[in-house]
């Protein structure tokens, strides 16, 4: 589960949203433009088990939005080929 948040409420709220564990869907003109996914890090948890937890919320999210990795990555390529041709 994520929330659906605009930039303007973001600014306004970005200390209690970065403080927060759920995934952040961030919104501009109603399109989405990125997502915050928080790696709340629990005492005695390493960085690497703390980015393999992120690992999985992003997975979460993927499935929640419908996407594959495979897409993702494919995604990813293009906007890399498309920003590298300019």
């Amino acid at each position: 589960m994520s929330l659906r948040v605009g930039m303007r409420e973001l600014r306004e709220k970005l200390a209690d949203y970065l403080e927060s564990s759920v995934p952040i869907e961030v919104t501009r003109h109603g399109q989405t433009i990125g997502f915050y996914i928080p790696v709340p890090k629990r005492a005695n948890q390493s960085e690497r088990d703390a980015m393999l937890d992120a690992g999985r919320r992003m997975q979460e999210e993927l499935i929640r939005l419908g996407i594959t990795e495979d897409e993702l990555v494919a995604d990813i390529k293009d906007w890399r080929r498309s920003r590298d041709a300019v």
